[in-house]
């Protein structure tokens, strides 16, 4: 994957741009270099082949956005409308997702690097091979969801909701923190290590109504 702007493959293409995003524009080979984006009304964007740097992103609609073969670089996302978008081939390093509705959104080939995730909903959203590295996922809801071949790997979990989720692959066993306040029945077709499993018994316990007692 690659680490800086200058191993993305159409690095060489990228365009400086400026200006707000609008409804259903695309941009393709774009580069967004710092500046905020507060307030704007870009659904149905398409974002082909750009980079964002320094970007951030605030109280914005982008519902049914497209993201296309993206590089994202310390961006900030904040109280944002992403529901019903699409990420496709993307990388996200360092960055903040705080407050976002990001329902119903499909997510493929995604690669999280060194991100906060906090009161994130993807409630209903589809997710294939995107991997959580070193990420902080804090009241993040996956609820009815369907996560196919996803990893955890070196990431915290805390306060993260599976309830009603279809899982295929999942691999939780490199969470470093694994912090689930309910739907345990939605993790159904997840790998855990037998450390986690210990860590978990008593909440499995409560979810199936068993009574643990020893005297």
């Amino acid at each position: 994957m690659p680490r800086e702007l200058a191993d993305l493959p159409f690095a060489h293409l990228l365009q400086p741009h400026s200006g707000p995003w609008r409804r259903d524009e695309r941009y393709d080979t774009a580069h967004f270099d710092g500046g905020t984006y507060q307030g704007v009304q870009a659904g149905g964007a398409s974002f082909l082949e750009c980079a964002f740097t320094g970007v951030s992103v605030l109280e914005a609609r982008l519902r049914q956005a497209r993201f296309t073969e993206v590089w994202l670089d310390a961006c900030r996302w904040v109280a944002t409308d992403l529901a019903e978008s699409e990420w496709q081939d993307a990388t996200v390093r360092g960055g903040l997702f705080a407050g976002i509705a990001g329902y119903s959104a499909q997510l493929r080939r995604l690669v999280l690097r060194q991100c906060k995730l906090e009161s994130v909903n993807l409630r209903s959203a589809v997710l294939r091979e995107v991997v959580f590295e070193d990420c902080q996922l804090t009241d993040v809801d996956f609820g009815g969801a369907k996560l196919t071949e996803v990893s955890f790997p070196g990431s915290s979990l805390q306060q993260v909701r599976f309830g009603g989720a279809k899982l295929t692959k999942v691999d939780l066993r490199g969470a470093t923190r694994l912090d689930l306040p309910d739907g345990h029945e939605g993790l159904r077709g997840a790998l855990i290590s037998s450390v986690q499993l210990f860590e978990l018994a008593p909440q499995f316990a409560q979810a199936l109504g068993v009574v643990v007692k020893d005297a």
